[in-house]
């Protein structure tokens, strides 16, 4: 019986580490790297980005209007344009609800469902396909949409380091098949805090750039260890571009400040005429202004997909890229990056790269709610109708 005994344990400690590899499903984990411009790709900072890329795809990722972070996230998981996901910026009024304004600065309104119920993310279709998901953050992951939230998400908190948010998804990937998720989203936002604070330009972008991919290779690393295949795909939401103090639209210039509710500023402002005034305001911002355009919303150009929405102002101003708009004293310091403008601005483009996926070379520029059908495809689950023509999806070898 010793013999027997010593015989088994010694077959137990020559086992593989994973014994259950072979049977491990890929799981698809989308990732954001929120402000993660195009062409920092480029900057020599990104080994294992760069590796991931040459071998498998990469490109460039247009925007929606506005390129801002809830708005493009949410296009990324729904392919609807923020016209038609509801999310139509990062602030914005309801005409059914007048007296509140959605706002990131404001939980309540940011995680009450209203907001998010006009689109249907992946994690929720997934979801109801039987496929398990978990999110270690994504704008809207918190919100119980269509009174839905993944089995496994976290309340938002950006003390939460990037290295613990890489092993909290490799926690969940130990986890037996059972509860193993099988699409996870995983957020970093310390590329864009750089850049908002810094400029796209300064050292200290670099050094953000340079740490999220290191935290990637340990990604890649870690779920390799476990046996664990994976599809990647890797995204951002919108580019950066610099901006200064010295340039500056100051909105106090043109009309009285309380003739308008600004519900936005920055690169684009997002105006509603105060009770009564509507006249005035439109006679003062509808006509040319150096290093911005206003319009009415119903008459934005087309290739914006943008103003349909009720939630869109009723004047949208957009500046010239570099510029600011502003409604009085800034509320943040104008000196640094900012994002919002036009999303032709090349300085807007955003990361794309796929690895595992089937999907490979230089994909070109391509409107990011092409990665919903695309994600969708990966999970073997049907996409819900969407603004997206399904170019990527289109494109899989495998």
């Amino acid at each position: 019986m010793k013999r027997l005994i010593a015989i088994l344990l010694l077959f137990f400690a020559a086992a593989p580490a994973h014994a259950d590899e072979d049977a491990r499903t890929p799981v698809t984990v989308l990732v954001s790297i929120d402000g993660f411009r195009a062409d920092y790709l480029d900057r020599g900072l990104t080994p294992n980005l760069s590796r991931l890329a040459a071998e498998g795809a990469h490109g460039k990722l247009r925007p929606s209007f506005p390129t801002k972070t809830f708005p493009n996230h949410y296009a990324i998981v729904t392919g609807k344009r923020p016209d038609t996901n509801g999310i139509t910026g990062n602030n914005m009024i309801d005409p059914r609800r007048p007296d509140v304004k959605f706002s990131l600065g404001d939980a309540k309104q940011a995680l009450d469902p209203f907001w998010w119920d006009e689109a249907e993310p992946a994690w929720v279709t997934a979801g109801k396909a039987g496929v398990r998901t978990a999110t270690m953050f994504w704008p809207g992951s918190e919100v119980a949409i269509h009174g839905v939230r993944p089995p496994d998400w976290l309340r938002y908190d950006e003390h939460i380091g990037n290295a613990q948010r890489i092993e909290t998804v490799l926690d969940w990937m130990r986890r037996p098949a059972a509860i193993r998720p099988a699409f996870v989203t995983l957020y970093f936002d310390t590329v864009d805090t750089a850049g908002h604070r810094f400029g796209p330009d300064s050292a200290e972008v670099n050094a953000a750039i340079a740490e999220v991919d290191a935290r990637i290779g340990d990604l890649v690393a870690g779920l390799g260890a476990l046996g664990q295949p994976v599809r990647l795909l890797i995204v951002a939401d919108h580019g950066m571009h610099a901006t200064d103090d010295a340039r500056v639209i100051q909105l106090a210039d043109l009309i009285d400040l309380p003739s308008i509710i600004a519900v936005e500023t920055g690169p684009y402002a997002a105006i509603e005429p105060a009770a009564g005034t509507d006249d005035r305001v439109y006679a003062a911002l509808l006509k040319p202004h150096d290093h911005m355009a206003c319009s009415r919303r119903e008459a934005l150009p087309e290739r914006l997909h943008y103003g349909r929405n009720p939630r869109v102002a009723a004047i949208i101003c957009i500046a010239e890229p570099g510029w600011t708009i502003l409604a009085g004293p800034p509320a943040y310091p104008v000196k640094g990056g900012a994002h919002g403008y036009d999303n032709q601005d090349p300085e807007m483009l955003a990361l794309f790269v796929a690895s595992g996926t089937g999907l490979s070379g230089d994909i070109g520029i391509v409107d990011n709610i092409e990665v919903y059908p695309l994600l969708m495809r990966l999970l073997g689950v049907a996409p819900l109708p969407s603004d997206a023509s399904g170019v990527l999806a289109k494109r899989l070898t495998k």
